[in-house]
């Protein structure tokens, strides 16, 4: 993996972290085109085109027993199996094209954000999730930089895909049953679980009874939305928990904490985590209460493409191969020392 200094992509138009809660408050929800700042000659249109739609849908995490039929081993986090030479349909009109365009976040912290203190590489996007998206650009087409950013809100990542605004996402997003109808999924690159996140000085302890009478924010089309749905029919948090509150973007969530407008919000413990590492006034509130995977999202169909990101992932997972690196420089100080990538599970 090269040096990020010699890899992040220039954005323009958006504040440091401390400006970007505010900004997150007004975030549309349309998909938000994020240029690239040439560095080596070579521009190129970062408009992708695609016509179409479709709804969105989300859900948990399922168990062993919750995918229908169709999806092999019934476990959402299979898929289908690598290859280092996939060629056409998908993966050659990105190479005639010279650029793959990909989906993600631009307001998570150590996920996809800009940091305002790094005054020598001004307005660049880095994270985690960015490193993975170079890396699929380097494989595929011979330079990391050969990429353009979209940045897309949590409930826009399904329609983004399906209607060609972009090739694949890499934006925190939870493989499921639900979602393996609308679009296929890479192998998983992370894994995680919905946690609670709350002010230290509250007396929530976690996704249980403390919730009751309380107000929980989640991000509209996420499965921590659902997460809460099903908590409230499984009565594994009472029914008078108020979980109106939704939002585009997760870190909105954060925004209405901070401002008081809820008491709790609910989001994957890894992304939690990291917004506690923003705000040393929250915490992490009980232990994960699902298990969840994050996968590189594309286009229903797209056989060809899956195949060479598994085979991105395979070559990232090594020890020599980046994922270890990535972890420690951004995800590290805020969770700790990792046992390393979830192994890939084929069809």
């Amino acid at each position: 993996m090269e040096e990020r200094g010699a890899r992040a992509v220039s954005l323009r138009g958006w504040g440091g972290v401390a400006a970007m809660a505010v900004a997150c408050a007004l975030t549309v929800v349309f998909a938000l085109l994020l240029p690239l700042s040439q560095r080596g000659g070579g521009g190129g249109d970062a408009r992708a085109g695609g016509v179409g739609g479709g709804a969105l849908t989300a859900g948990v995490q399922a168990s062993a027993d919750d995918c229908a039929p169709g999806v092999e081993g019934k476990e959402p986090e299979r898929s289908v199996s690598r290859s280092g030479s996939a060629a056409g349909g998908a993966v050659q009109a990105i190479k005639d094209r010279g650029y793959v365009s990909v989906g993600v976040d631009q307001n998570s912290y150590r996920w996809g954000y800009r940091d305002p203190n790094n005054t020598d590489r001004s307005a660049e996007l880095e994270g985690f999730d960015i490193d993975l998206a170079h890396e699929i650009a380097k494989e595929i087409l011979g330079s990391p930089d050969k990429i353009r950013f979209k940045a897309i809100p949590t409930n826009q990542r399904i329609p983004a895909i399906q209607r060609g605004q972009v090739d694949m996402v890499v934006r925190t997003m939870t493989i499921s049953c639900e979602r393996l109808d609308d679009v296929d999924f890479s192998t998983a690159y992370f894994q995680t679980g919905q946690q609670v996140l709350a002010p230290k000085a509250s007396k929530i302890d976690g996704f249980d009874d403390s919730l009751g009478g309380k107000r929980v924010c989640s991000a509209a089309g996420s499965t921590a939305e659902a997460a809460l749905k099903q908590g409230r029919i499984d009565r594994e948090i009472p029914a008078d928990t108020d979980i109106s509150t939704t939002v585009p973007n997760q870190l909105d969530c954060l925004v209405r904490l901070q401002l008081g407008e809820v008491d709790a919000v609910v989001t994957d413990g890894a992304l939690a985590a990291s917004q506690a590492a923003q705000d040393p006034t929250v915490e992490l509130k009980g232990e994960p209460f699902t298990k969840e995977f994050y996968g590189v999202a594309m286009k229903k169909g797209s056989d060809e493409l899956v195949r060479r990101v598994n085979q991105v992932l395979e070559d990232y997972r090594r020890p020599d191969g980046g994922w270890q690196k990535s972890y420690d420089h951004w995800l590290k100080p805020a969770l700790g020392p990792s046992e390393g990538p979830p192994a890939p599970k084929y069809k």
